[in-house]
């Protein structure tokens, strides 16, 4: 599986959206709801954020949300 920027993971309860793709690292926004635009920033190494999503999954991203 390959990280893309904006793509959206769920971990229990929790959404897991990546804002921000680099190299090395990744920004990402963890939120209860994912229609609601609450929550909070995190920046991990891609390794950590690799770890966090074990056993995650990957939400299908709609049509008007897939990158051009």
């Amino acid at each position: 599986m390959k990280l893309q920027q904006d793509q959206i993971w769920k971990q229990g309860d929790v959404y897991l959206r990546i804002v921000r793709l680099e190299r090395l690292k990744v920004e990402y926004k963890a939120q209860k709801n994912i229609h609601l635009r609450d929550g909070k920033h995190h920046h991990v190494t891609k390794k950590e954020f690799c770890r966090l999503i074990k056993g995650a999954t990957l939400l299908p991203m709609t049509v008007s949300e897939e990158p051009a």
